[in-house]
């Protein structure tokens, strides 16, 4: 029996869940990019986080978040190599309530919570 996937714990969903090439292709392929991945790139690339901190916000494994990060860059390095379209949705999460369990974590969500 295989063993339940846990849910990540995300800040929020992003405003921005797509984003084009200004090339003029209309054909590009897309790309989908999970909201854990998404999560990963702004904790450890835009708020200078560790790998550990981001799991600790996460709630998940150090390794799980190193998974989810090569994986994102990948696909980030595609986007901007290839000219691909991505979108950023979908994925195994919960979205942080901003409860007393999140405060405590450092980077927290959002670091304030009102």
């Amino acid at each position: 029996m295989a063993r339940p996937k846990k849910c990540k714990r995300i800040c929020s969903i992003p405003d921005i869940g797509k984003f084009v090439p200004d090339n003029g292709e209309t054909q590009a392929k897309a790309i989908t990019m999970t909201l854990e991945e998404y999560q990963c790139i702004r904790l450890i690339d835009y708020k200078d986080a560790s790998q550990e901190e981001c799991a600790i916000s996460m709630n998940v494994a150090r390794t799980t978040v190193t998974a989810m990060y090569d994986s994102a860059r990948k696909k980030l390095a595609k986007c901007l190599v290839e000219g691909n379209i991505l979108y950023i949705e979908g994925g195994n999460y919960v979205v942080c309530d901003k409860s007393a369990e999140c405060a405590g974590s450092k980077p927290c969500c959002e670091r304030n919570h009102g």
